[in-house]
């Protein structure tokens, strides 16, 4: 049964978030971390994570049945009747953002409000079902643990925060279409209209293609502003050079499930890498001009 309820956190889910949480909390600490802040921070956006998870598995199960990879979850099966996974979301999301309200600070808090809305109402209850700007929309909800990391440390919203918002969800893009090729009859099963079912899958890759080279412009203005060395720059550029080529080659796939499910892995072992990076990589920013706060609640 305990497993039954961890599936329902969706935990690969959880892995990812917590990997790129890590990448804000490196960057703002700057190799300095401290461990209490650090623990509350990973458990606290992990349990809002998980909440958010459970309560997506509560909106898509008419979703879930027509597709070959969900439909054995538990909410399918009635294994766990909807009343019980909704108190499980409950406690966990309140269990969540109470940690990082009262523990942590508000700015972490935040961020985790504006993922859980974003991913639960504006994703999951409207835009998944309805058009084909979803991923655009969920990417919102993808970006904001990386940010939950940085705030957590920093207690503030600088240009570092923004990017780390913008520069993530950028990353969502490619990395969700990915998903959408390789799971393409899924998908089309189960009627989402998401871009390579609604419109085409070469006009996917096309778009793919901008939005990694977008990642990576965005990505670069870390290093430029100071927030990062000169080997997170090498590091990251070489790492998105290698996914636009993976990107060229799409185009030419004889199998576009095969090489879409090497696309969405390559992205993967990408955002894990560059996270982890900023542990060794992150720096003060040099010039004084680009330190001002956007918010500071100090």
């Amino acid at each position: 049964m305990f497993k039954q309820y961890l599936f329902l956190t969706k935990p690969g889910i959880l892995f990812g978030n917590l990997v790129t949480t890590l990448g804000g909390l490196f960057l703002a600490a700057q190799g300095r971390v401290d461990l209490p802040l650090f623990f509350l921070t990973i458990l606290g956006t992990t349990l809002v994570v998980a909440s958010g998870c459970v309560f997506n598995n509560i909106i898509d199960q008419d979703i879930d049945q027509k597709m070959q990879r969900t439909r054995t979850r538990a909410l399918v099966k009635k294994t766990i009747s909807v009343p019980v996974a909704f108190s499980f979301a409950t406690i966990l999301g309140i269990s969540g953002f109470a940690l990082l309200y009262f523990l942590v600070n508000a700015f972490a808090c935040f961020f985790a409000a504006l993922g859980f809305v974003v991913y639960v109402v504006l994703y999951s209850l409207w835009t998944k079902r309805t058009t084909i700007h979803q991923t655009i929309v969920g990417s919102i909800s993808g970006a904001c643990p990386p940010v939950i990391g940085y705030c957590a440390v920093s207690n503030q919203v600088d240009i570092a925060a923004l990017l780390l918002l913008l520069g993530y969800a950028f990353w969502q893009m490619p990395h969700s279409w990915g998903i959408a090729i390789y799971r393409y009859n899924d998908y089309s099963s189960a009627n989402i209209p998401i871009l390579p079912v609604a419109r085409s899958i070469q006009r996917t890759k096309i778009e793919s293609t901008i939005y990694v080279i977008l990642f990576m412009a965005c990505m670069n203005l870390l290093y430029y502003f100071g927030y990062a060395n000169i080997w997170y720059a090498v590091i990251l550029n070489l790492l998105c050079l290698y996914w636009i080529y993976l990107s060229l080659v799409g185009f030419k796939a004889e199998n576009d499930q095969v090489w879409a499910k090497n696309y969405f892995m390559f992205s993967v072992k990408l955002i894990t890498i560059i996270s982890l990076s900023f542990y060794f990589t992150a720096t003060a920013p040099s010039i004084e001009y680009f330190e001002f706060h956007v918010l500071d609640l100090k």
